[in-house]
């Protein structure tokens, strides 16, 4: 009777400790519970409070100018874009400058009121294909940023009228679907590293302003003349060592800017290019040495720009005498030439 006492003690003693430890166990097992409801609820009680705060700087940062809203931020520490920007989704116009900013959001498409995204001097690497929805937009400026890479949706845009690509460096080729940018009128890929004028350029319509300056251009399309509303076109600082004679078919250019290249020669058929109204042709390996012949002084008064224009040096009208002056030796030359076919002749 004594050992069956016992067992039934050690017994009840067995089942009264594990009863607390289950309870215990349950217990806890509820507070984890509670923590993480409450913690969850804190967390995100936090993230509700700090879009509200965003939100109201960000509120702070628009602007109105003819009756357009913008949103402007300028040399703050902005390297990406908080979500809750998308409750903006009224703005037409970003100006957001020397922030550090890297990329562009992907909600960037909500923004379907946008009409000038203009995102120059941060560190932004690529361009989302979600651009490709903003079907209104008329102004792209990504001008000293880390683009590499153009997505063929950005030909989506279909009211894009100005798109600047300066000093991206490393940017050296554009999707043929951008030549359905029917609208595009300016054009800015300088200091990139383009080794010619990409074909869907050429093909653009409404193109009147492209500068391909600082490039590593070794040579102008052929049929450049297809850009026939093209007004201004800069090339300066690439590695052209001749021009096509098409270019002489380039009715609406007006001016041309050559200089630091590695040209021998200027076309002959660029004499009659009487649209062309500035040209420079300085820094260039010219085979000639051409000096415009001095003219009388004239006082402040009476001179006129337009005059003064043409007398710069390598301009115009260096042109003009550059070309007489090759085709004045190319018949004394000739002239040489007949004159001992002659002789020969005469002593046979």
């Amino acid at each position: 009777m004594v050992g069956v006492a016992t067992y039934s003690s050690v017994s009840s003693i067995k089942a009264l400790w594990e009863t607390r430890i289950r309870r215990i166990q349950e217990e806890d097992e509820e507070q984890r519970k509670r923590m993480a409801r409450g913690g969850a609820t804190g967390r995100l009680s936090v993230g509700v409070w700090e879009d509200r705060a965003v939100l109201a700087q960000l509120k702070q940062k628009l602007q109105t100018e003819d009756g357009r809203l913008i949103l402007r931020i300028e040399q703050e520490e902005w390297k990406s874009l908080p979500g809750c920007l998308v409750q903006l989704s009224q703005v037409q116009e970003w100006q957001i400058h020397r922030t550090g900013l890297q990329k562009i959001p992907h909600f960037i498409s909500s923004f379907q009121n946008l009409l000038v995204l203009d995102l120059s001097r941060n560190g932004v690497s690529e361009i989302p294909k979600q651009i490709g929805k903003l079907t209104r937009l008329r102004e792209l400026l990504l001008s000293y940023n880390r683009v590499q890479f153009v997505p063929e949706e950005l030909s989506c845009c279909e009211s894009l009228e100005r798109l600047e690509l300066a000093m991206n460096r490393d940017l050296s080729q554009l999707p043929d679907q951008l030549r359905n940018l029917t609208k595009l009128q300016h054009l800015d890929l300088s200091m990139n590293d383009f080794s010619g004028i990409p074909d869907c350029v050429v093909q653009l319509p409404a193109l009147e302003w492209l500068d391909m300056g600082g490039n590593q251009l070794q040579h102008l399309p052929e049929d450049i003349h297809r850009m026939e509303k093209l007004h201004t076109l800069w090339l300066q600082r690439n590695q052209l060592e001749r021009l096509p004679d098409n270019i002489s078919r380039m009715g609406s250019l007006d001016t041309l800017v050559l200089s630091n290249n590695r040209l021998r020669d200027i076309p002959p058929l660029m004499e009659d290019m009487s649209n062309l109204r500035f040209v420079n042709f300085r820094d260039n390996p010219l085979t000639l040495d051409v000096t415009l012949p001095c003219r009388k002084t004239q006082t402040e008064d009476d001179e006129d720009d337009d005059e003064e224009d043409d007398r710069e040096m390598f301009g115009r009208e260096f042109m003009q005498m550059y070309i007489q002056e090759a085709r004045k030796r190319a018949y004394a030359v000739l002239n040489v030439h007949c004159a001992h076919q002659t002789i020969d002749d005469s002593s046979q």
